[in-house]
């Protein structure tokens, strides 16, 4: 009796390994099918990089500028327009008892900007099944699953948190820019002593630089390499990036940017600290040569297309990094010109992403450490990437705002336009004659099944008749103008003035009307 038993037993426990086994693992997903017909948006300017190199001289005024009034010893900058580094430049010295220049070779602590390239590596070795942005992070660094929190109801913290800022740590800076050098002995000990908390886990966003010391910890022990040598070997040198550092103490001295702060009327040095258990929160040191190849690379995400991938991550994982979580309004933004101006803002992974009441949407971080300060901005939609990097103590050498006023509004450097998909344009066609015609075929053809139980036919034909004898004679058809692959707006020119008529189509495989609007639109005299 004994054996059928040990038998049944010792299966239940094999299914339990197995089941365990499929509950630890993360499978990437099945590589998904595509439409060979979809068109990417397209820039209409094609001499847009010309444009932006003619300013050159400007941008450099603006750069002396910033850095004169600031009192910054040296910057070095750049400006990226797609895949290419199109004007790069300098001011002043990188080490002022040398008298060394600066240059775009110089290498200068960038400080926070490190983080996109932690939150990049997590999401790499989750698109490779190694962890999920779900997991509790005590699954990884088991010094935290006895942390005291400050609710009963908080949710254990997970990578996502982490990566997002809303793991409920406190703001530390500054202190946390002066545990760069830190053994992973200390902040391991900090995790088993016990944090303070300032929130709840994916309560609200608090930028946390010991968040990202945390995942830069899960990085080496989910790869079984040192975190900086991961970022090495699978981000910095795939994308080229080989005069990028960890340690200061390896760069050539007349490429070092040594840092400096502004104190009684003079410069004064700022001892660079070595890399240490915080490095993937602002560690890296590096080129403005060497950066434009990874501000390039997050352009190129951009827009999504059916070209093969290229680069460390997939596309879609940088457009994943470039999307706010826990957004909020600034309801008083102003804009280049000063002017109020509405954004809205958020976290994504590693960086900051907002969008103005212009549309126009910024991807960026900045780095603060002492002796150095730094700033980057990617416009995704414009193709165009803004950087520069200063050796002053917590000190922004980007002019901005002024470089924006020059590229968007001066230059008037667009966005990418999307192109009408094919079903659109057939809609648009069958739409402009229906509405003339009203011919009960065609109808049967386009509409989709929710169309005349929505609003009865004959209602429909006479608002629609009505607008129309409002009009005039149709003397033309304008282009459609898309917002996405299935929901379009588009003008038929009358005698009267223009009809505007606005459609979207349903899910279906063979997209049908699911909805239309027809209004009219008088010329003025």
């Amino acid at each position: 009796m004994r054996q059928p038993f040990l038998l049944g037993l010792i299966l239940v426990l094999l299914i339990s390994c197995d089941l365990q086994k499929s509950s630890d693992s993360h499978t990437p997903p099945a590589k998904p099918k595509y439409s060979e017909a979809y068109r990417a948006p397209f820039y209409q300017n094609q001499d847009r990089i010309q444009k932006v190199v003619d300013k050159s001289s400007k941008i450099h005024d603006l750069v002396e500028e910033l850095a004169k009034d600031r009192k910054i010893p040296g910057v070095s900058y750049g400006v990226v327009v797609d895949d290419s580094l199109v004007i790069a430049s300098s001011t002043g010295m990188i080490n002022l008892e040398k008298e060394l220049p600066a240059s775009t070779t110089s290498c200068f602590r960038i400080a926070s900007m490190t983080k996109s390239f932690t939150a990049m590596a997590i999401i790499q070795l989750r698109d490779e099944g190694k962890l999920s942005l779900e997991d509790p992070i005590s699954k990884y660094i088991p010094e935290t699953s006895d942390l005291t929190y400050l609710t009963a109801d908080a949710p254990p913290i997970d990578i996502q948190n982490l990566l997002t800022m809303t793991a409920g740590f406190p703001e530390d800076n500054p202190w946390g820019d002066r545990q760069l050098d830190e053994q992973d002995e200390m902040l391991m000990n900090m995790m088993t002593t016990g944090v303070a908390f300032s929130n709840t886990p994916s309560f609200t966003y608090e930028y946390s630089n010991t968040g990202y010391a945390l995942l830069g910890n899960i990085i080496s022990r989910v790869s079984g390499i040192p975190y900086q040598e991961y970022i090495r070997q699978n981000i910095l040198h795939p994308l080229g990036m080989y005069d990028t550092y960890w340690e200061y103490d390896k760069i050539p001295e007349d490429q070092l940017a040594i840092g400096y702060r502004w104190e009684d009327e003079e410069w004064k040095l700022e001892p660079i600290l070595h890399d240490g258990s915080f490095g993937a929160m602002g560690g890296l040191i590096t080129t403005i040569t060497d950066f434009s190849k990874y501000v390039s690379f997050h352009l190129s995400a951009w827009p999504p297309r059916n070209d093969p991938e290229q680069g460390p991550v997939k596309r879609s994982s940088i457009r994943e990094m470039h999307t706010p979580q826990f957004s909020r309004l600034l309801a008083r933004a102003r804009d280049y010109n000063k002017e109020t101006c509405p954004m809205i803002t958020g976290y994504g992974y590693g960086l900051g992403i907002n969008q103005d009441c212009k549309g126009i949407r910024r991807v960026r971080h900045g780095g603060a450490l002492p002796g150095f300060g730094s700033n980057y901005i990617v416009y995704p939609d414009y193709g165009i990437g803004i950087m520069a990097f200063g050796n002053l103590t917590y000190t922004g050498p980007l002019p901005s705002t002024d470089m924006e006023k020059l590229i968007f509004e001066t230059v008037g450097i667009e966005p990418r336009k999307l192109p009408a998909s094919d079903i659109l344009q057939q809609r648009q066609k069958q739409i402009t004659e229906m509405i003339q015609s009203w011919n009960p075929q065609l109808e049967s053809e386009i509409l989709a099944e929710n169309f005349y139980p929505d609003q009865s036919r004959e209602r429909r034909i006479s608002e629609i008749k009505n607008t129309l004898e409002k009009a005039g004679d149709i003397q033309s058809v304008e282009d459609i103008e898309p917002f996405n692959q299935l929901r379009g707006v588009y003008n038929l020119i009358a005698e009267n003035g223009k009809v505007r008529v606005y459609f979207t189509l349903s899910p279906e495989k063979d997209p049908k009307v699911q909805h239309l609007r027809v209004s009219f639109e008088p010329t003025l005299n």
